[in-house]
């Protein structure tokens, strides 16, 4: 195959906003801490190298990423000590040899070195919720893939970086009438529950812009979905490994 050369979306953030609905800060917006969940930027990522493609990471403002602190524990791993070491191990090369602590800012990104990427691949956290959505760079960018009919796929809560394409251009949302899987509002009123707040819905904030979101079984057991060139995945990264080939 090919080495081509593929973008990587990535959060400045390390928390994201949840209204306190118990406990003694009830009716207050805190900052809950997140980052991107190192499953699902670990897993593909390291598909991508396999297959010899050149990856650049760009963020917001470029700041260095953060790990959703959840996502590093051995339960996210069912104990498997080894492949979360594996997976840390990742991105500590990384951050030595693919410039990872410190991503390109969307802004430093042309329009004509857009050109020479292949894809774009937006992990999932929390994260993209506080400072993805909004980003006016983030959508230019997204446009220009969606313009040039080139593959693009995002996980879990990245789909939730799809909405910056109404900040960019023209206002409107590209994806309007696609076909999207994404981080369920049945999945995060679990998450609610756990963390006693209400969090912006992914699923929810497509569907209201146009998109049409998959539902049903499959998508609760990490299918995913293929439509025009944007790959959508709702859960992890348990099938959307296999579907990425750029």
């Amino acid at each position: 195959m090919k080495s081509k050369k593929i973008l990587i979306i990535l959060s400045d953030a390390n928390s994201f906003p949840i209204k306190k609905t118990s406990g003694p800060k009830s009716g207050q917006t805190v900052a809950q801490p997140s980052g991107f969940f190192l499953q699902e930027l670990a897993k593909p990522l390291q598909k991508l190298l396999d297959a010899g493609h050149e990856v650049t990471f760009a963020s917001p403002k470029g700041r260095e990423p953060t790990a959703d602190p959840n996502s590093e524990t051995l339960l996210a791993y069912a104990g498997n000590f080894y492949e979360r070491r594996r997976e840390q191990e990742l991105i500590e090369r990384m951050k030595k040899e693919n410039g990872f602590s410190s991503p390109r800012p969307f802004s430093s990104i042309s329009d004509e070195e857009l050109a020479t990427f292949a894809g774009v691949f937006i992990p999932g956290g929390h994260a993209p919720l506080q400072d993805l959505g909004g980003d006016a760079e983030l959508g230019r960018i997204l446009r220009y893939f969606n313009r040039e009919n080139k593959p693009t796929a995002a996980i879990c809560h990245g789909p939730y970086a799809l909405l910056s394409t109404k900040h960019a251009g023209d206002g409107s949302f590209v994806y309007s009438g696609y076909k999207i899987t994404s981080w369920s509002d049945a999945e995060e009123k679990v998450v609610e529950t756990l963390l006693g707040g209400e969090i912006e819905k992914v699923e929810s904030a497509l569907r209201n812009e146009g998109a049409v979101m998959m539902e049903g079984a499959s998508e609760k057991v990490g299918g995913t979905m293929l439509h025009r060139e944007l790959l959508t995945g709702g859960i992890l990264w348990l099938r959307i490994l296999w579907a990425i080939d750029f």
